[in-house]
């Protein structure tokens, strides 16, 4: 394993952290950031260094990811106060990773202004897999960018991912994790109408999961929301409802921008906009929790 290259982490969130947990345990040298500094502290008591701003990051670093909320978030570490962009020429030839969810048309407009300020060169490369995933270095990612700098990636994504899929250009990464969240979105909405259906029919709850393994109603996400829906377990570290809102919306601005039809979609955002105005405990919780909604 190579572990002769300096690596970097800005956003120590419920994915970020466990991700940098990862490359340290892989034994790479590991400089990283947090807008609370304080969720740096086991990193830092097992070998990792603690920057003051991004730009230290980028300075330190030969290849750098970024774990962060939404788009915002993004452009703040990037191009915000003492962000990414700070370092000048010093970030000439660093690689930076955004595994974010953002717009992809964003996700283009950050690398090119990167590059122009800097000289590093950007991926844009989101994952699937929750918080799971990133505990066990099992993340699906879906890269947007050149080839040749998704090779230059491959040593800093071995420790995180279990399979990464290089979809083509700049943006190209987002695109792909968009598709993956319409899928998702309509999917969890559905298991919790049905969670409520059933036990409204009277049916034994803790029971539906087990039951429909293995057929075709089957998937993940059943499996994962289905139990904490019937127990009412509700564990925001999983997966928030806000954060698929806020996915759901990147896919119908997308579809807007490029004229495609997309009915289910449609109407499953404006059923999470609905949670949002109706549940803002539910809105800002795990999604397990939506079925509260139909019950």
């Amino acid at each position: 394993m190579d572990t002769s290259r300096h690596f970097g982490f800005v956003g120590l969130g419920n994915m970020g952290l466990p991700m940098a947990r990862r490359l340290l345990a892989a034994g790479h040298a590991l400089t990283v950031w947090n807008r609370n500094a304080g969720k740096a502290a086991e990193l830092v008591r097992a070998g990792a260094r603690l920057a003051a701003t991004p730009a230290q990051v980028l300075e330190a670093a030969d290849v750098l990811g970024i774990c962060v909320k939404d788009g915002a978030a993004v452009e703040s570490v990037v191009f915000g106060p003492d962000g990414l962009a700070s370092a000048g020429p010093r970030g000439s030839r660093k690689l930076v990773i955004d595994f974010s969810t953002i717009e992809p048309a964003q996700a283009r407009d950050l690398g090119r202004r990167l590059r122009e300020r800097t000289g590093a060169s950007w991926l844009d490369a989101p994952v699937s897999g929750g918080v799971p995933g990133a505990e066990g270095g099992t993340l699906i990612c879906f890269v947007g960018g050149e080839a040749a700098d998704l090779e230059a990636a491959r040593p800093f994504l071995a420790p995180l991912t279990a399979r990464v899929t290089h979809m083509g250009p700049a943006g190209a990464g987002q695109t792909t994790k968009i598709c993956n969240q319409m899928i998702v979105a309509v999917n969890v909405l559905t298991i919790a109408e049905t969670y409520g259906l059933a036990r409204r029919a009277g049916v034994d709850v803790e029971r539906l999961a087990p039951a429909l393994a293995g057929g075709f109603a089957d998937s993940l996400p059943l499996q994962i929301f289905g139990p904490g829906m019937a127990a009412g377990r509700f564990e925001p570290t999983r997966s928030a409802v806000e954060l698929m809102a806020k996915d759901i919306g990147i896919s119908q601005r997308m579809a807007a921008e490029l004229e495609a039809d997309t009915p289910v979609s449609a109407f499953c955002s404006t059923l999470y906009e609905s949670v949002r105005a109706q549940a803002p405990e539910v809105f800002t919780g795990d999604v397990a929790g939506l079925v509260r909604r139909y019950t």
